[in-house]
């Protein structure tokens, strides 16, 4: 425990990140196949809906050695009864369950007196329960009602709450809990009953509530997002993703352990009935709940915030300062690399050189002299040559262009030699504010 905890805490802290957003397409993927799954076997297999929904009659009495479901199906049928199901509760006591379609009450009291005789079945011990399809109409009438009114309430809730968008992710979520749950009772064959109803509308709540809890952190993270730029929608709603993860692992760990020891210890021990019926919807339906809250809700949330302008714009700003800060870690590897092989790394496009490197002359040379001494005033060594009585480095190639081939200085016209105008030296004690440019000359 320890150890998950310790996960927690870097999940939390953003140490390690699960990519739940990035690989929407996944999760999408495999959503689909058990949509798909679920939506074909109800268009196939249909929903066994109880006698509560369809109307019809239910005879229920003790089971003894002699009895058999074929036997007890064959008098029922002879009775009047016509197609019957029936089941054998193994619970505390033995005992049986017919049910068959809505009867008129002559009928049914035929198929009780037939089962009476047929079994020796004394009267007190028959218990039977007649249901009129008008009232199981009712019932999946109020039964829809409820579910309709229940997800228009959350919508409005959440738009209220967060924004209208995060509503959406939601209301997706809970179809996506819906069609799954109502799936695997077409595919079990189970029962559905006014109990699967109530559990239905519990384990939508569960969901919801697994995702209210990563959109309030969502919402956390992502507030002052445009402005701070620190990263985009996705990644901010990714990273609130990871640090509700192990909370709701926890939370659907604690409800589904009680919830399975019901299904599969309690209604084995007891049989069918309102605890089967409930305990299969609340476990189905946590499950879903809990992977639509991770992996439908949020990813959905952030497909629909990255189509606004402003996030797109956010996305295309955090992606450049990305790549600028990739290519500098390349530059600056590539460097490292250079200094340990001894060798010259290439140049880095952009790359401005080094300021205290002299630059290379026409020649092809590097100029001599100290490196404090590149790049300083050419005006301070005129400086530096009135102050020694020398000349400087500019009149000494000034004297030497005038010069012939033979060495001597050449003579303009008139037979003059030329003279070499000199600039004023400044007075400004440039000299002794740049100490490194005065050279003495000897």
């Amino acid at each position: 425990m320890s150890r998950l905890g310790g996960i927690g805490g870097r999940l939390y802290r953003g140490e390690v990140s699960i990519d739940f957003v990035g690989r929407q397409r996944l999760w999408y993927t495999i959503s689909g196949i058990i949509l798909v799954v679920c939506v074909a076997a109800l268009l196939v297999r249909g929903l066994n809906f109880s006698v509560e929904f369809k109307g019809g009659s239910i005879y229920q009495f003790p089971a003894t050695a002699s009895m058999t479901a074929g036997e007890i199906s064959r008098v029922v049928t002879q009775a009047g009864g016509g197609d019957s199901t029936v089941q054998h509760l193994s619970g505390l006591t033995s005992q049986w369950q017919v049910q068959t379609g809505a009867l008129p009450t002559g009928v049914a009291e035929q198929v009780a007196t037939a089962l009476e005789k047929a079994f020796n079945i004394p009267r007190q011990d028959l218990i039977v329960q007649v249901v009129g399809p008008t009232w199981g109409s009712q019932i999946t009438t109020r039964a829809v009602q409820a579910l309709i009114i229940f997800l228009v309430v959350i919508v409005f809730y959440l738009s209220l709450a967060f924004e209208w968008k995060m509503a959406i992710a939601a209301f997706i979520a809970l179809l996506h809990d819906i069609v799954i749950t109502v799936g695997v009772y077409a595919l079990t064959g189970f029962q559905v009953s006014p109990t699967s109803v109530i559990g239905l509308l519990t384990i939508l709540g569960y969901s919801l509530y697994d995702t209210v809890v990563v959109f309030d952190k969502v919402r956390e993270n992502t507030a002052g997002l445009l402005t701070s730029q620190r990263s985009t929608y996705s990644d901010a709603a990714n990273l609130a993703l990871n640090q509700t993860l192990v909370r709701s692992i926890n939370t659907s760990l604690t409800a589904l352990l009680p919830v399975a020891s019901i299904l599969f210890v309690g209604a084995g021990l007891l049989g069918a009935g309102t605890l089967k019926d409930l305990s299969l919807v609340l476990f189905v339906g946590m499950l879903s709940g809990t992977y639509s809250s991770i992996f439908i809700a949020t990813p959905v949330l952030a497909d629909l915030k990255e189509r606004e302008p402003q996030y797109k714009e956010l996305a295309i700003k955090v992606r450049r300062r990305e790549a600028g800060g990739r290519a500098a870690q390349r530059a600056k590897a590539a460097e490292e690399e250079a200094r340990r092989t001894g060798t010259t790394a290439a140049a880095v496009p952009g790359a401005t050189p080094d300021a205290g490197t002299p630059a290379p002359r026409a020649g092809g040379t590097a100029p001599p002299g100290p490196p404090s001494a590149v790049g300083a005033d050419p005006t301070e060594d005129r400086d530096a040559a009135d102050d020694t009585g020398e000349p400087a480095a500019d009149d000494e190639l000034a004297v030497s262009a005038t010069q012939g081939a033979t060495g001597a200085p050449r003579r303009a016209t008139d037979g003059a030699r030329p003279t070499t105008n000199r600039q004023q030296p400044r007075r400004g004690g440039s000299a002794q504010r740049r100490p490194g440019a005065r050279r003495k000359r000897r």
